[in-house]
């Protein structure tokens, strides 16, 4: 097996897809609409996950997001129980993943700055 590629990550990924589906499929609460898993960060020894999430819905709350996933990770750690081959399956904590935002606004930035060069270049070809 490649070093680079460890169980640890093969296992995170397993977790962002099998999760993905849970909250879509089996989760009814509207706060969890448009949500995204982004990323899994395992723990080598397999005990502990890290859950990165992101929603674009825009009436929930990021805080408020994390502490009902925070609150539902026992139900969430079974159904993965279920549908994983793992003879434990890590404990899972949630946290709101903000590099969508990030990456928006940094565009927005970038944008507004070609902007304002082109209406700088274009008036000093007026001059």
């Amino acid at each position: 097996m490649p070093k680079d590629y460890p169980r640890s990550r093969r296992v995170a990924e397993q977790i962002q897809r099998e999760l993905a589906d849970i909250v879509r499929l089996e989760m009814r609460d509207p706060h969890f609409n448009l949500m995204t898993v982004t990323d899994v960060e395992v723990a080598p020894d397999l005990e502990h996950a890290r859950v990165f999430v992101t929603s674009l819905n825009p009436s929930v709350a990021h805080a408020d997001l994390v502490k009902r996933l925070n609150q539902s990770a026992g139900f969430l750690r079974a159904q993965l129980a279920r549908r994983m081959k793992l003879r434990m399956v890590p404990a899972l904590a949630f946290a709101y993943d903000e590099s969508v935002e990030r990456g928006t606004n940094l565009s927005r930035l970038i944008d507004e700055a070609v902007a304002e060069d082109r209406s700088h270049h274009a008036d000093d070809e007026g001059s």
